[in-house]
């Protein structure tokens, strides 16, 4: 009987024992670039202040910050964060990993509460607390990773007739907006520049769990670099990573990143999702339960980041004045008033 076979059937009598090996260093992996990544955006803030009051500062078009170690710091820290994330998805399912980085923005509103003293409103706090809940029911009823041998076996899922329906909707439905709706409405309509970054992203999330993969196997002693699959992957997600940087920095340069993170992160981790079940086939390996647990962790999370960044601009006592920041204000750090991360996905966590 197969591994996944064996799975649903511990599953159905009962018996299941839990989360898999492979599916806890993803977790931990995935918490650690969470850590890393929401930390990296309380140092260079820092550092960006420190820069700032002896140069000219970002916000301005100043480039002291580049002669800044603490800025710097802050830097090799988000690129720990980044690589983290991607060994994540090497060991656990899309539906596991994509998620949890809503945890980053938790960390960055903790530490910029503790070591900035900026402010966080009382339903910011509630909505890291919903963002925090709805990540424990997901990892407490993930689906177990599915056990590849080969790069090939993941070309061999990528080529099914199903999601090589999906991708071409997804590539068509792109292209239509680039070139049909992008140049009349992009300026007005913030979701046609988000659609774009969303639907791309969903392939350049899988093309990576494609080369983590490929990377552990080769790691373990089986050499994938000699397969022409790995560098076809390897080309879409460079091709897809472009894309996504392209009309993401679009997005924000037109909308207001308090708008542009959240529905981001609501469209990209969506599309990811089902990319992942149609891909990977991550509920065939589930019940009915465990599915409808998952989407209910996904909701809750997606409540929680809404409301943290409804709030992210307003403070307890008589002085709150709900007012929200100018579109260009403190963008360059990525940081609103509250210290939290306006610009998350934009380091590409897959992305």
């Amino acid at each position: 009987m197969a591994a996944s076979e064996l799975g649903v059937a511990d599953v159905a009598s009962g018996s299941y024992k839990g989360m898999s090996s492979d599916n806890i260093k993803g977790l931990v992996l995935a918490l650690s670039s969470s850590f890393f990544i929401g930390a990296s955006f309380i140092v260079k803030k820092k550092g960006l202040k420190k820069a700032g009051a002896s140069g000219v500062r970002a916000g301005v078009g100043g480039y002291s910050y580049l002669y800044e170690p603490l800025w710097w710091v802050g830097m090799i820290t988000m690129i720990v964060g980044e690589i983290a994330n991607f060994a994540a998805y090497a060991f656990a399912p899309a539906i596991l990993v994509t998620p949890l980085g809503a945890l980053s923005i938790i960390i960055s509103a903790i530490l910029a509460r503790i070591i900035l003293r900026e402010k966080l409103h009382i339903f910011g706090v509630l909505g890291c607390a919903l963002c925090v809940v709805g990540s424990i029911t997901i990892v407490l009823h993930a689906p177990q990773e599915r056990e590849i041998e080969s790069v090939k076996e993941v070309w061999d899922l990528a080529t099914e007739p199903a999601f090589l329906f999906y991708a071409t909707l997804v590539i068509a439905v792109a292209l239509v907006l680039i070139f049909q709706y992008i140049p009349e409405y992009g300026q007005t309509h913030i979701m046609f520049y988000i659609g774009v970054c969303s639907l791309v992203g969903s392939l350049s999330v899988m093309s990576v769990k494609a080369l983590g993969i490929a990377l552990k196997l080769t790691m373990s002693g089986t050499n994938q670099l000699i397969y022409p699959q790995t560098w076809a992957f390897a080309l879409v997600l460079i091709s897809c990573v472009l894309t996504q940087l392209n009309y993401l920095n679009k997005a924000i340069d037109t909308f207001n990143t308090a708008v542009v993170s959240p529905i981001y992160y609501v469209m990209f981790t969506s599309l990811t999702i089902l990319a992942s079940v149609i891909m990977f086939k991550d509920w065939d390996r589930q019940n009915p339960t465990q599915i409808v647990t998952e989407m209910c962790g996904f909701v809750t999370i997606l409540s929680g980041t809404f409301l943290l960044h409804k709030t992210k601009d307003m403070v307890d006592g008589p002085t709150t004045t709900g007012m929200r920041l100018p579109k260009h204000a403190d963008e360059e750090n990525g940081f609103g008033e509250e210290g939290i991360p306006l610009r998350r996905q934009e380091t590409l966590r897959t992305p």
